[in-house]
């Protein structure tokens, strides 16, 4: 009898750690049974989806499952356990506990009573060995032959049964006929032989399909996982549909798993069919994978799981474990196949995009984690580029940049709504102070008409008649203020007329990263007019350059359709700024409706392509306004741009700088969730100040400046950008920076809020400062930052007025130090030598010849900033001192 554990997921799991949160993992043991889930890294709500199964010896053994904060230095935290006898799983209906919310309890009893947490479980006793989630279990799987003679016919012939395809696809998939050739009677016969054999209880009688409709009906918006830890393998797009592609490679019927198989090397192949295990689609296969130059030929276990399938994307997690290998019971490789829809073709054909990531699953601690990873990298890297080699062979993949005509499908499709002047008028003027302005003033230019002129009395004059009453006075201000808001109305039309989007559709010069986006339409936007409608209108910033649309009049919901192309720039953009604004007409100042902020450090460029981004601000959070924009970045330059870069770089900081390898880079990537299009310009050992000096590492790029340090298990990680950085300084070194240097970076004023814990200091201004010492080569670490932010975030007239402060900080310099000219430098009609003998003291000759160079030496090193060297050129300066006075005295 085996006990099967579903660890789902927990919620309001304590924080343990000091940056408020935790890195929890589930525990499991049963007698002498243990097992351990994965750790989920920074969450008080983590999701495992992790299943183990084991054997019940006795009734009255209980299971414990205890939750546990990880930490690298110290003992982990214990968070929470909940504990059930078997015998309460034996005695449930259909000796099952179900899905059900489970509290944890602290370890002991006597400890003050707290909230620990939930967890999620699913619990049951199973007499199916085919359910049993372990390395060494005994599986009853469909052998399946190796077969060198498959059509391409019969490649998708199984995986296409129950729908027909369309002809489209069917070209799609590749033309190996030499490899697929007619199947022998003898595959048939076994084939056969094995499935007749294999029919039993183990195999579900519903067809792939069916399950695929079956998982579609149960799903529930669940998202795509987000990829493993260990990086993304493979991001492709195939012209073919995600669910053919989905069937064609986990399909049991499809002909392409032990084709790919046999590609790979792999031998005495078992497949086992799809079929519900607690409310998920698994199957589990084996397989004997190839020799290599360190290993010999290894059983492994691989359990395939559908977490989502919707009919349009597919995400299947794939774990193997290799129990023969060294150390191979600890841990288990994942792979993740996400499928989903691709871009749509100019063909109109569908296309679907694979995208795979891979991580390790420690399911018991080990000190080798580093090693094994390591080792399991390359192996996993080349099964998944023969994976990707095989697959191409037989569907035609796309090259990604070709996708590049979706951009110009997408756009082109946009037209910007047509706006006539009259129909605009007529709209913008049909209201109730227009309408009045034009009856009060058709009725006095009436009443002056029928009216003879009054008698002269009172104060008047000829050519001055003044009211006769209080009524005519008020009548007359009325009047006034009638006409004054007449003239602010067509004022305020004219110049909006005048603002027509001249930016939408102006083409983007040069070469480098084009932005472009797409202003589709708002929603909910406030209503700051008196008529209960706006005029609204945005503005896009970008590396200081700002694009502007065209003004809708008395909209809520505007529909703009205008395209803004930002000329090519060097350096990838960082930050895009939206703002919207009412407008007021030309005499009054712009109303703000809402602002937001695209960070494409932080966003997914491809998500991008179609979004609604919410509006920040007081009016735009009660009114939840939002826009609707499609954003494209893309680089003309191909791979010649980081070289561009570096090499311009160099001419700034003036030494060589060495372009780091793909896997630094990403490393780099991975530690600051950074996209693909960053890369790591140097790094260096130093110091973070804070209350505490914590060392770590700061890392520059061209867009970010970040710093990661680890004390005790505790990360500290964060980075801010370079436009957000308002002053660089230096400041003198002090006992507390230990005689270094420190290099102080303030913000501007609301910015870096999400790298607050790293700051040493908040002004009376609200500006955040950062402060860097100890530096092992503090020129080197110095020029680099201020050249990067001098090339980032500086205007170009701030750029100059940086330059001419320096050249006249350099001539003052050569002035003091004086210049020596020879006689061959001047011209000079006569020239007059002369020697005169003086009587001094050589010892003081040699003490001020030693002051003076010394004195030339320290004021070079502190105009330069070379701090370290000006430190030791003191300590020379006090000995020399010391000594010359010594000999001075003698």
């Amino acid at each position: 009898m085996k006990l099967v554990v579903k660890v789902i997921e927990a919620r309001n799991v304590p924080a343990m750690d000091l940056n408020g949160l935790s890195d929890p993992y589930v525990r499991i043991h049963l007698g002498k049974q243990r097992f351990r889930t994965k750790v989920v890294k920074k969450c008080l709500n983590p999701y495992w989806g992790d299943e183990f199964c084991f054997r019940v010896d006795d009734l009255s053994d209980e299971l414990v499952i205890s939750v546990l904060d990880e930490d690298k230095y110290f003992n982990d935290d214990f968070i929470g356990l909940v504990k059930f006898p078997v015998s309460r799983v034996f005695d449930s209906p259909d000796k099952s506990l179900g899905t059900s919310w489970y509290s944890l309890l602290p370890k002991n009893k006597k400890s003050k009573p707290k909230d620990c947490g939930e967890i999620c479980l699913h619990i049951n006793l199973s007499q199916n060995s085919s359910s049993i989630d372990l390395p060494n279990a005994t599986v009853a799987p469909v052998q399946m032959p190796v077969r060198n003679d498959i059509t391409k016919g019969e490649l998708l012939s199984a995986s296409s049964s129950s729908r027909s395809s369309s002809p489209k696809s069917e070209a799609n998939f590749g033309k190996n006929d030499e490899l697929f050739s007619q199947k022998s009677d003898q595959a048939e016969t076994s084939n056969s032989e094995v499935n007749e054999g294999s029919s039993g209880d183990h195999l579900s009688s519903a067809s792939f399909d069916d399950l695929m409709k079956t998982m579609e009906g149960k799903d529930q918006g669940i998202d795509l996982p987000t990829n493993l830890a260990g990086g993304v393998l493979l991001d492709q797009l195939y012209l073919v549909t995600p669910a053919e592609l989905n069937a064609l490679i986990f399909s049991p019927d499809s002909k392409f798993p032990q084709a790919l198989a046999e590609f790979q090397g792999k031998t005495d192949l078992h497949f086992a069919q799809w079929e519900f295990e607690n409310e998920c689609l698994k199957r589990q296969n084996t397989y004997l994978t190839p020799p290599s130059k360190l290993s010999k030929s290894l059983k492994a276990f691989e359990t395939q799981t559908y977490k989502v399938a919707n009919g349009k994307s597919f995400a299947i997690l794939i774990s193997v474990s290799t129990p023969d290998v060294i150390y191979g019971s600890t841990f288990r490789v994942e792979m993740l196949y996400c499928i989903m829809p691709g871009p749509e073709l100019e063909s109109g054909e569908q296309s679907s995009r694979l995208l795979a990531s891979w991580g390790m699953n420690f399911v018991q601690s080990t000190m080798m984690k580093g090693m094994i990873e390591n080792g399991a990298r390359p192996a996993v890297k080349e099964s998944f580029d023969q994976f990707s080699s095989f697959l191409s062979q037989h569907v035609k993949p796309i090259d990604q940049k070709d996708t590049g005509s979706q951009k110009d499908q997408v756009l082109a499709s946009l037209q910007a709504e047509p706006q006539s002047d009259w129909k605009l008028a007529v709209q913008y003027f049909a209201n109730f102070t227009v309408v009045s302005t034009i009856i009060i003033g058709i009725y006095v230019l009436i009443h002056i008409c029928i009216t003879a002129p009054s008698t002269i009395q009172g104060l008047e004059f000829v050519g001055l008649d003044l009211p006769d009453s209080i009524g005519e006075v008020i009548v007359c201000g009325v009047l006034v203020l009638q006409a004054k808001r007449m003239f602010e109305l067509v004022a305020r039309f004219m110049q909006a007329r005048l603002q027509k989007g001249s930016d939408h559709g102006v083409k983007a010069q040069g070469d480098g990263w084009l932005l472009t986006v797409a202003l589709i339409e708002g929603s909910n936007l406030a209503a700051v007019d008196s008529s209960g409608f706006s005029d609204p209108y945005v503005v896009f910033t970008c590396n200081g350059r700002t694009k502007t649309s065209s003004i809708k009049f008395q909209k809520l919901d505007p529909q703009w359709n205008e395209i803004f192309e930002f000329d090519a720039m060097d350096e990838p953009p960082s930050v895009l700024e939206v703002e919207v604004f009412d407008f007021d007409g030309p005499f009054d100042e712009a109303t703000s409706l809402g602002h937001a902020e695209i960070n494409f450090l932080k966003a997914n460029i491809s998500e991008l392509a179609d979004v609604w981004v919410p509006l920040q601000g007081k009016l735009a959070q009660s009114w939840q306004s939002k826009l609707r924009l499609r954003i494209f970045l893309d680089d003309t330059r191909g791979g010649n741009a980081v070289r561009e870069y570096l090499e311009k770089m160099e001419k700034e900081v003036g030494k060589k700088i060495g372009r780091r390898s793909p896997q630094t880079n990403s490393a780099f990537q991975k530690l600051f969730c950074l996209p693909p299009e960053e890369f790591l310009i140097n790094d260096f050992t130093c110091h973070l100040k804070r209350k505490m000096p914590l060392q770590g590492r700061l890392f520059l790029s061209p867009r970010v400046i970040g710093f990661h340090a680890t004390l005790f298990r505790h990360k500290t990680n964060f980075f801010i950008l370079w436009e957000d950085v308002e002053d660089i300084q230096v400041a003198s070194p002090n006992l507390s920076s230990m005689g270094s240097p420190i290099i102080v970076i303030t913000l501007r004023k609301g910015r870096g809020l999400d790298a607050k814990h790293g700051a040493r200091t908040q002004d009376e201004e609200g500006r955040l400062k950062y402060y860097f010492h100890s530096f092992v080569s503090f020129n080197m670490a110095h020029r680099t930052i201020m050249a990067l932010w001098k090339a980032r975030s500086l205007s170009p007239e701030q750029k100059v007025k940086i330059v001419e402060e320096d050249s006249e900080t350099t001539s003052l310099h050569t002035e003091e130090n004086g210049i020596f000219l020879g006689d061959e430098d001047v011209s000079m009609t006569e020239v007059y030598s002369s020697a005169i003998s003086v009587p001094i003291y050589h010892g003081w000759t040699n003490v001020l010849e030693s002051f003076g160079n010394l004195g030339y030496e320290i004021t070079h090193f502190y105009h330069f900033q070379d701090f370290p060297r000006l430190l030791k050129m003191q300590q020379r300066w006090m000995s020399i001192l010391l000594l010359k006075s010594f000999v001075v005295c003698l």
